[in-house]
């Protein structure tokens, strides 16, 4: 029995949270949220229609034109996600590495659980090769693979696929039958959007996929979890909804109203949600890209981060170093870097990597300051790494990876 089990840390309750955002409420959301709190009717199951109206607009101006009853809301991703799991049935695909939060919402319902190996050059998606060869390979032993869970903007790795690798392995989920939920929370927080090409499967396979999009990622607080799923506009896409509906009203997964409003309001994009997110947007790839060069720095393996607030590193070439330091798996490097850094650093094994790569994802939000009047400073900074307390930070970052460097560098045999 591994460490995680015997101490009481296994991977739901003690999973890791989503990346902080790492900055201030928008006075705007909370001004929505607040007038919102005396209203006593409840809002219906699945999302009324002032929030589903402003979720598909939001999709209308990405190029999903969608229908209200087309759209489910939800208290956050993870009940839209195990309503459509209980109703399509059957085994589940993940890539590997995946958000922390996939796997038990199928693992809850006694499903199946199959993680597929990523290409190369990013995560998010399954290798095509090997999604085909995993069905065959369930079907073989018996089982009955049925969705297949990607990412277009990933959490952990911060990268976005290209499009031809997305294609393909779009086309592979359906030469074998699967439905496909594109988890797109990220999309929004493109690092360049003018220079990353996002397309995401709907706008390939118009009736076999899902799209679910948590609002906690580019727009509200942990603290107002709301997320919102358009189904395809076919007649089995209709009856989907419609039994998801039925597992979220069994659930009592019913939005707050102050969620519900903040959601309105934030999916009808005014200027304030605009300019905020877009603020918010570079500020994080600014403070990603001095972690990802202080990483290289110290000798670790980091993909250039794309989307979001995170990186996904791999200090395998630091293995020497950190087994001096009794750090020999991920949970261990989880242990090690949470109290160095003083912040959470979840280890590849929360996202289904393999426990014995060192891989961590490390997230930006910490990094912006400690105090509100900190990080309201940092958001509107001309250039928020000349900052003290950033630039603090990020000097603290370096130096526990730079330290992990020279031990390395030291135990390297003569030549």
């Amino acid at each position: 029995m591994r460490r995680t089990e015997t101490e009481g840390r296994g991977p739901v309750r003690y999973g890791p949270p989503r990346p902080e955002p790492g900055l201030p409420v928008l006075p705007e959301l909370a001004a929505a949220a607040a007038a919102a709190a005396g209203r006593s009717p409840a809002e219906p199951a699945g999302g009324g229609p002032v929030l589903l109206d402003a979720a598909s607009g939001y999709w209308a101006r990405r190029g999903l034109p969608v229908e209200r009853d087309r759209i489910v809301a939800a208290p956050g991703a993870a009940p839209l996600l195990l309503a459509l799991t209980a109703v399509l049935g059957g085994d589940v695909l993940l890539p590997r590495p995946c958000p922390a939060w996939w796997a038990p919402q199928a693992r809850l319902l006694g499903r199946g659980v199959y993680h597929v190996p990523t290409p190369a050059e990013c995560g998010g998606v399954p290798d095509p090769y090997a999604l085909l060869e995993t069905v065959r390979r369930v079907r073989a032993e018996g089982g009955r693979p049925r969705l297949l869970v990607l990412s277009v903007a990933d959490d952990p790795t911060a990268t976005v696929p290209p499009p031809e690798v997305l294609h393909e392995a779009v086309e592979a989920a359906a030469d074998e039958g699967l439905h496909i939920v594109s988890d797109e929370t990220w999309r929004d927080t493109l690092h360049h959007p003018r220079d990353t090409v996002l397309i995401g499967p709907a706008e390939m396979d118009h009736e076999r996929v899902t799209v679910l999009c948590d609002l906690a990622g580019p727009f509200l607080p942990p603290a107002l979890p709301a997320a919102v799923a358009r189904f395809p506009a076919t007649t089995e896409g209709a009856a989907l909804r419609a039994r998801s509906l039925d597992v979220l009203t069994a659930l009592g997964a019913t939005l707050a109203a102050p969620a519900a409003a903040a959601a309105s309001y934030a999916l009808g994009e005014p200027d304030a949600v605009v300019e905020r997110l877009a603020a918010a947007v570079r500020l994080h790839a600014r403070v990603a890209g001095a972690a990802q060069r202080a990483l290289l720095a110290a000798g670790a393996l980091v993909r250039p981060p794309q989307a979001g607030r995170h990186l996904y590193a791999d200090l395998g070439p630091l293995r020497s170093a950190l087994a001096a330091r009794h750090v020999g798996d991920a949970q261990d490097l989880e242990d090690f870097l949470g109290e160095r850094l003083g912040m959470p650093a979840p280890g590849g094994h929360r996202f289904g990597d393999d426990i014995d790569a060192l891989r961590v994802r490390l997230s930006t939000g910490p990094l912006l300051g400690s105090t509100p009047a900190e990080r309201q400073a940092t958001l509107t900074a001309a250039d928020p790494l000349e900052l003290p307390h950033v630039e603090g930070a990020l000097s603290m970052f370096g130096t526990a990876f730079d330290d992990l460097r020279a031990a390395a560098q030291r135990m390297e045999p003569p030549r």
